[in-house]
Parts: structure tokens; C-alpha cells; sequence
């Protein structure tokens, strides 16, 4: 390519939510509610266990660390989109963009990796039930959250340096409303083979090892509930299970459908496909865990009315 061609860029034009200006008034009223329930009711997750002493046990620590990543994952990409509507811009600076990619990479691997953790609690409370608490140490528990940070930090790092490394031509409109690495790859000038063999076997890695102990966890359960006596045993058994199969349904389906294929295919169409993970899945998962959970529903209600004595 001609040099004439290339500049260095500064920054990145985000053009995701372009259009009539009704429809941006719209999608920013749509998204600055998301967001704003995704906080309120991830952080009532967070302040209702850990003030619960009932829900002091590994399957809620790792709910709360969840919560956690949640509100995190959604305050990388969705506040900068809002304040960029607010002062009629589109952009985001080039060190803001990298920073944007390196924390998007770590908190969504970060979600898979929460939840086979999850998984595995739940593998060892219905197939393990005697030895459960021997297994489900707060040392251990504690240990697999740290594990997963360190390992997903380290895996942004890989791919944000790689990124770093790229030239990135005159054009630097983004059809997105964050700096998603894909959209990015694609306005680069520089072979991005090594980067695409990197999202495939380290990548690929890192998104099929949380997600194979989740199938695997899963395998095993419904082996054992399936030869409980009951059909009462059954459900409860599976109940239980719900609402994480729900969670891990919506973020991997959407993670399959946009990153597990080479940049070069992808389009505009799998930006409304990583709306889900990015903003429905923090969105939905407190209503889930706390509507199909009674222990949850009586720790918010207890919350609720004790914040309601305080303020009288």
C-alpha cells in the first residue's frame, strides 16, 4: 500500500449509534437505562451478600465476584458511548481505544471463566453433597478467582501489544459504539495474520477451557440427577442450575457467533450480536439469580426494608 495511504492515528471515530437524530436520542435513553440498572441491581447483589451471613458460602462469593466483573465489563464500553452523545462527538483517542480493548478482553474472559467456576460449585454441591465442604475450601475459592485474574490479565496484555504493534490507515471509522478488537483489526494496514492466529489458538484456548468445564460440570449433573428417585429431587436438583444455564446460554451463544472466526469476515450486523454479552448479560443476570433464587429474594428484601428502617 502507499505510503500516501497511511497516517498515524490519534484517534478512532465511533459510529455504532449513528443516525436520524430521534433514534440516537432513543438508543442513548435505551442504553443509559440499561446501564444504569445493570449497576443498581449488580451492586444490590454485592451489598446483599456480603451483609447476609446465610449467604456466606462459595456458590454467593462467586455470585458477588460476578456482580463485580458485570459492573466492570459494562462501565468500559457503554459511559464513553453516553458521553459522546451528550457532547455530540464520536470520538475516542487512540490510547483510550487500546485501554478500552484491554479491559473489554479481560473482564468478558473473565465472565467465561466465573462462570465454569460456578459450574464446578455446582457440580460438587449435587454430585459431592457429603464432600462438599472439604472440596469448597474459602482458601480454594479465593484461589480460583485470582487464578482467573491473573490469567486473563495476562491474555489482554497478548493482545493488546499485538495490537499496538499494527499501522492503521487513513480510515479510522469504527461501525461500532466501543473499540471492539475485530472492528479494530479490520482498519489496519498491517498483516494481521499473527494477531488472527493468536485469537485462535491462545484465544480459542483460553474461551474453550472455561467453557469445557461447564459442559463437562453439566454432563455430570444430569447423569446424577437423573437417577434420583424423584421426580420432586429432580427439579429442585435442576432449579438450582436454571438460571446459570441461562447466563452461560446468552454469553457464550453471542461470544460463538462474532469471535470465533477470522476478523476479515467480520460485518456491522455483529455489532447488535455483541450488544448482548456486552450489555444484556450484565443487564439480566441479577434478575435471573435473584428471581430464581429464594435465598437472594429474601436477602433483598431484608436489605430493602432494613435501609428503609435507617431512613426513618
Amino acid at each position: 500500500m502507499d505510503g500516501d495511504n497511511q497516517t498515524i492515528v490519534t484517534e478512532f471515530l465511533l459510529l455504532g449509534l449513528s443516525g436520524p437524530s430521534e433514534q440516537e436520542d432513543i438508543l442513548f435513553g435505551l442504553f443509559l437505562g440499561m446501564y444504569l440498572v445493570t449497576i443498581i441491581g449488580n451492586l444490590l447483589i454485592v451489598v446483599a451478600i456480603t451483609g447476609d451471613s446465610h449467604l456466606q458460602t462459595p456458590m454467593y462469593f462467586f455470585l458477588a465476584s460476578l456482580s463485580c466483573v458485570d459492573i466492570c465489563f459494562s462501565s468500559v464500553t457503554i459511559p464513553k458511548m453516553l458521553v459522546n452523545h451528550i457532547l455530540g462527538s464520536k470520538s475516542i483517542s487512540y490510547v483510550e481505544c487500546m485501554t478500552q480493548i484491554y479491559f473489554f478482553i479481560t473482564f468478558s474472559n473473565m465472565d467465561g471463566f466465573l462462570l465454569s467456576v460456578m459450574a464446578y460449585d455446582r457440580y460438587v454441591a449435587i454430585c459431592c453433597p457429603l464432600h462438599y465442604t472439604v472440596f469448597m475450601k474459602p482458601r480454594l475459592c479465593i484461589l480460583l478467582v485470582v487464578a482467573s485474574w491473573v490469567v486473563t490479565n495476562l491474555h489482554a496484555l497478548l493482545h493488546t501489544l499485538l495490537m499496538v504493534q499494527l499501522t492503521f490507515c487513513f480510515d479510522n471509522t469504527v461501525h461500532h459504539f466501543f473499540c471492539d478488537p475485530y472492528a479494530i483489526l479490520k482498519l489496519s494496514c498491517s498483516d494481521t495474520s499473527i494477531n488472527d492466529l493468536v485469537v485462535f489458538t491462545v484465544g480459542g484456548l483460553i474461551f474453550l477451557t472455561p467453557f469445557t468445564f461447564i459442559v463437562l460440570s453439566y454432563a455430570y449433573i444430569l447423569s446424577s440427577v437423573l437417577k434420583l428417585p424423584s421426580a420432586h429431587g429432580i427439579r429442585k436438583a435442576l432449579s438450582t442450575c436454571g438460571s446459570h444455564l441461562t447466563v452461560v446460554s446468552l454469553f457464550y451463544g453471542a461470544i460463538l457467533g462474532v469471535y470465533m472466526r477470522p476478523s476479515s469476515s467480520y460485518s456491522i450486523q455483529d455489532t447488535a450480536v455483541t450488544v448482548i454479552f456486552t450489555v444484556v448479560t450484565p443487564l439480566v443476570n441479577p434478575f435471573i439469580y435473584s428471581l430464581r433464587n429464594h435465598d437472594m429474594k429474601r436477602a433483598l428484601r431484608k436489605l430493602i426494608s432494613d435501609s428503609r428502617i435507617r431512613k426513618f
